[in-house]
């Protein structure tokens, strides 16, 4: 969608919040700062990976001296091991956007995890966070009995649900079924409950921006991208995390693309990281469908012996081969992120409310000025045009 200088605001309102929306690589991060130096933003972090320390290199998260120049509210946050739901992000959100109004600064969000964005827009349902215990019961059950178990127990309780979500699903099976045990409410119940949304703030006028550039284009710099992260240490990287935390595979944070692509590499070259006591060997096997050994003896082929030199426990050629898998695999996943993330942007391009001129008026007496703006722009340079 082509936008003349003729359409564009002149001048961001006081209460204004901006969200730069778009697939990863797309340069959001460079706009970002451009957009920082005017000295009219502040700049909040929607990324749902950026919020775990000493995940830096997979994440692609700014530098230090980056964000000590530039700094992002909602990085670093969490340990890989603690969760962060989506209405926690939402209430952090609410409270920064305040603060930064108070600052005299308007609100720059940016990120590319389009969940987030939808529940900021179009809002959340007020299904409520999972109980400690309540999770750790039905981790055990998965881990005892198999997901199947939880999804055909999801089948008697939530049939709705049980036909929506993929049998594979582990995620929102898991979700669904911790929602049940915690309220005797099925979530697809708490789903069709009113939505509330924060850009419905009759207070605030919320500015939407989409960009979605050129497919072969984007996916050239997924390319690069990934050719750094593996240049700066991706693999020595997730090695360290497995090292510094007692991690399990299925945890939010090793669902991130990249680090689960390495995690299955490393498992399939039997890396005696895993053999680390604080580590659960049996559950990274069984995520990545390799068996673990029998009777306490390990699955070495003779011809295969551990030395200095080969520490992975694998021949060279052999890991060489399971690289090259890794890296075809990661850099397939993220092209998949980012079909994932045009189909969310296009939904947003598709609120319920919004009119077709672009924008959502809110009811209830609010002044003509407060509105949510939705624009889509094919490249960042449209998007700077607009908010010059």
């Amino acid at each position: 969608m082509q936008h003349s200088s003729d359409s564009l605001p002149h001048k961001l309102t006081d209460n204004s919040v901006v969200c730069l929306m778009a697939p990863t690589a797309s340069g959001k991060t460079s706009l970002a700062y451009e957009l920082y130096d005017t000295g009219r933003f502040e700049l909040i972090s929607v990324d749902s990976a950026l919020i775990y320390r000493d995940m830096n290199i997979g994440t692609a998260k700014p530098t230090a001296a980056e964000l000590a120049r530039y700094p992002h509210h909602l990085v670093d946050i969490i340990d890989p091991m603690q969760s962060y739901s989506v209405a926690e992000f939402v209430s952090d959100v609410a409270r920064l956007i305040d603060e930064c109004h108070r600052n005299g600064k308007i609100p720059l969000l940016v990120g590319g995890t389009m969940m987030y964005y939808m529940a900021l827009l179009d809002g959340l349902s007020p299904v409520p966070d999972s109980d400690d215990s309540v999770r750790a019961r039905v981790e055990q059950w998965r881990r005892e009995e198999g997901i199947s178990a939880l999804y055909d127990y999801l089948g008697s309780i939530d049939p709705i649900s049980h036909e929506r979500l993929n049998a594979t699903d582990t995620q929102r099976i898991t979700r669904a079924v911790e929602v049940y045990l915690q309220t005797n409410i099925p979530i697809s119940d708490w789903q069709r409950k009113p939505k509330q949304a924060l850009a419905h703030n009759p207070n605030q006028q919320w500015h939407a921006l989409s960009v979605m550039p050129d497919r072969p284009w984007l996916h050239n710099r997924i390319e690069q991208r990934l050719d750094i992260m593996w240049n700066e240490g991706l693999v020595a990287e997730v090695i360290d995390l497995l090292k510094k935390y007692p991690l399990t595979p299925n945890i939010p944070s090793m669902r991130c693309v990249g680090y689960r692509q390495v995690l299955e590499y490393l498992v399939h070259i039997e890396h005696p990281i895993f053999d680390e006591t604080h580590l659960d060997k049996a559950q990274f096997y069984e995520a990545f469908g390799k068996h673990t050994a029998v009777n306490g003896e390990k699955e070495i082929s003779d011809n295969v012996a551990q030395s200095a030199t080969q520490p992975n426990m694998a021949n060279q050629e052999t890991e060489a081969l399971a690289c090259q898998e890794m890296q075809k695999k990661a850099l397939y996943a993220t092209r998949q992120l980012a079909k994932r993330q045009y189909t969310w942007l296009r939904k947003v391009m598709q609120l319920p409310s919004a009119s077709s001129n672009g924008t959502v008026e809110f009811e209830s007496g609010a002044d003509a000025s407060s509105r949510m703006i939705l624009q889509m722009f094919e490249t960042m340079a449209e998007a700077r045009e607009y908010l010059s």
